[in-house]
């Protein structure tokens, strides 16, 4: 009795082998290049918590609750502060780590950014650990620039204080 149908349901059995399938953006395997995130997504936010405060204000002025009022206030406090805080990058991870390798003034082998924020605004800023060229590196440094202008925050450079001995390396004798 293949091929009938009972109850709406038919009893054949499909062949056809079906796999999930990641889109393309997700897949891992895919190489492409990596961007950090800006902070400017913040304004999408900042519209919302805005247009709610309107609609707050609006509410009040219907109903005359300060309860709907006060909400508004916050929500208006909020998507202000997210408006502000929206800022766009202009110094991306491969600039900083060029401006960082600038600022210390040794040859730079191993380097590592970090992005974070400063502030009540959370202004963007690059954080930036550098080792020198040599093997083992005889100096390290740290650097941090504003992601936005691109200048130099802070500098603090001095000799690499780690032992290499465990590794099977020896020290760089001092100049």
């Amino acid at each position: 009795m293949a091929g009938t149908v009972v109850g709406g349901m038919s009893d054949e059995i499909s062949t056809e082998v079906r796999h999930d399938e990641l889109p393309e953006e997700l897949d891992v395997t895919v190489s492409r290049p990596w961007k950090v995130p800006t902070t400017d997504k913040r304004r999408i936010s900042a519209v919302c918590y805005l247009v709610m405060a309107a609609l707050c204000g609006a509410g009040f002025a219907w109903t005359g609750n300060e309860g709907v009022l006060a909400a508004g206030v916050f929500l208006a406090a909020v998507g202000a502060h997210h408006w502000r805080t929206g800022w766009r990058h202009n110094l991306d991870e491969t600039a900083a780590l060029a401006a960082s390798a600038t600022a210390v003034g040794f040859p730079v082998g191993h380097a590592s950014a970090q992005l974070a924020w400063r502030g009540f605004l959370s202004r963007p800023v690059w954080r930036v650990l550098l080792y020198s060229a040599d093997e083992p590196p005889s100096q390290r440094g740290l650097v941090e620039l504003d992601a936005i202008d691109g200048r130099v925050i802070g500098q603090y450079v001095e000799e690499n204080p780690e032992d290499w001995a465990a590794y099977g390396l020896s020290p760089r004798p001092a100049p």
